[in-house]
């Protein structure tokens, strides 16, 4: 199944969420919006839309990294000292190698390190977590553990943690019931997936 569909079934969870809870319309659209993302985040961990949408492109930080290398060895041969020379020159060359090996999954994790320090400057062990959810999703394959029933405790104390925050009443039950309804909508026994979800990683990787 696409993201786009994904986010449709998961803003269509916040929906009926909401008008069983006797939301405000305030409240239901924004129950609407946070399921439609949750719907999209077990697919954190592959290069597609909602990957996409929190990191900026690594080909712009790539251009930007390596052109702030070559000036840096400018300037280092021009302006440097012998030391400083050598030195400045071996940094810019290092940032232009690394940064040709920049990819998106690595942009990811570049991210998640800013979630994670956004976390604890705020003090909200939810934007803590959620950082460290995403730096994993950025080192592991696709459909594994995002897409188990371990990913689906984690994102829940995530979820439970941002409704405490939030106060508002659904939050947690939006977020938990879209991100299930992902995993859900990838299983086997729809006939349009050729691939189904690992329910049961690590201790059972068959797919469903």
């Amino acid at each position: 199944m696409n993201g786009t569909q994904h986010m449709a079934i998961g803003a269509t969870t916040g929906f009926i969420t909401a008008n069983s809870l006797d939301s405000t319309p305030t409240t239901t659209l924004l129950l609407v919006g946070l399921g439609a993302v949750a719907g999209l985040i077990p697919d954190i961990d592959v290069d597609g839309k909602l990957s996409n949408r929190i990191t900026l492109s690594h080909k712009m930080i790539r251009t930007v990294a390596q052109s702030i290398g070559a000036l840096m060895m400018i300037y280092s041969f021009l302006e440097g000292g012998y030391m400083e020379r050598w030195t400045g020159m071996g940094v810019g060359l290092a940032i232009m190698i690394i940064s040709s090996f920049l990819t998106q999954r690595r942009m990811l994790s570049v991210t998640a390190i800013g979630v994670i320090i956004g976390g604890i400057s705020l003090d909200e062990s939810w934007l803590l977590l959620l950082g460290i959810y995403i730096l994993i999703a950025s080192f592991i394959p696709h459909r594994s553990y995002t897409h188990s029933i371990l990913g689906i405790i984690f994102f829940g104390i995530i979820a439970k943690q941002f409704e405490e925050s939030l106060k508002i009443d659904g939050v947690y039950t939006t977020l938990l019931l879209a991100y299930i309804s992902h995993l859900v909508a990838d299983m086997k026994i729809l006939p349009f997936n050729k691939k189904g979800v690992k329910w049961f990683l690590p201790f059972w990787s068959k797919e469903f």
